[in-house]
Order: C-alpha cells, then structure tokens, then sequence
C-alpha cells in the first residue's frame, strides 16, 4: 500500500478503488459504521442519472447491491429507478415514510484533481449532491460514499458526460462488494 493510494482521518478515508490493502480501511470503517447503526433499519441511497457516463456511478452502485440481494438492506436508486435531482425529495419522503430512524449511507460521483480521479472516500455526515455542478439539493445521509469520476474546475457536465464508463464501471462494482462485505460482516 503506498501512502497516496489511502488517506485517513478520524471523519474520513480515501482509497484507490482497485488498491486492494487499501480499501480493506474502506470497508472495516464501513463495518464500523454499520455496526454502530445495528438496530436501525440501513438503506443505501445511490445518486445519480444513467443519462450521463459520470454520474452513472451511484446507479451502477445500486444496481450491484441489488443483485446481491442482502437480507435486510434496503438499496435505493439503480439503473431501472434512479434517484437524482428531479426526484430526491421524493425519494427522501418515500424512505423517511417507510422506516422508523434509518440509518441512511448515501452514494454519489464527484469531480476533483486529476491525482485523485479513481478515489473512493468515506466520510461522516451527510452529502450535498450536485454540489460539483452547481445544483441547490438537499443534503442526504448520515455517512457518504463518493467515487472521484474525473477531473473538475470547468465545464462539469461536458467532463461527466465524457468519462470513461470503464472506470465508473469499475469503481462501482468496488464500491458495491466493500459495502457487501462491511454490511455483512456487520451482522455475524
């Protein structure tokens, strides 16, 4: 493991998706995070539109998770019924009328430096989607997952529209098992 493929602090960790020692840190905080929401009913909300390459990421996600099909794990915004800036509110009432307390881990692409373009990060505390693009939504989650797509800085959409799908591809399946595996593992 080299020290720029994980960053950590006490709120957050980075990781390199394929970097497989590092994203062991991903999924043990993620296990910690499950662990301690353990009574209350956990849904992964994944933000995002199959109508752009980039912001594909949470969707992918979704759909993953969803084809695992892991008892007592409730998965929100795939392929077939994504959640984005038109419908969060709505997703976000469905959830909160569906569950007493749930303990919500929302996913989503983001933008950031081209030496941090693959990078999955961990944080506490909620998200703010659409942030990268300008977009006013609310925030989500009580911990967040995002996954560096590209490069940000200018022409946001332009840069979302043109990333490679191999690696949002890729960072979503990595994202999909690590939170397979921390829930799970949660749970013995």
């Amino acid at each position: 493991m080299s020290l720029l493929s994980i960053l950590s602090d006490q709120q957050k960790v980075k990781a390199y998706y394929n970097d497989k020692s590092a994203t062991i840190h991903l999924e043990n905080k993620l296990e910690e995070y499950f662990s301690t929401s353990r009574h209350r009913p956990t849904v992964i909300l994944c933000i995002g539109t199959d109508r752009s390459t980039g912001d594909s990421l949470g969707p992918l996600t979704g759909s993953f998770l969803m084809r695992l099909s892991i008892p007592q794990l409730t998965v929100i915004g795939t392929l077939d019924e994504p959640v984005h800036a038109t419908n969060l509110n709505e997703s976000l009432n469905f959830i909160h009328n569906s569950f007493f307390n749930p303990y919500i881990l929302a996913i989503d692409a983001c933008l950031g430096k081209l030496d941090s373009v693959g990078h999955i990060t961990l944080a506490s505390g909620p998200l703010k989607p659409g942030a990268g693009v300008h977009k006013n939504l609310p925030s989500v989650g009580e911990a967040h997952l995002t996954g560096i797509v590209n490069v940000g800085g200018f022409m946001e959409y332009m840069v979302l529209q043109n990333t490679r799908l191999s690696l949002v591809w890729n960072m979503a399946e990595s994202i999909g098992n690590l939170l397979s595996k921390a829930y799970i593992r949660s749970r013995i």
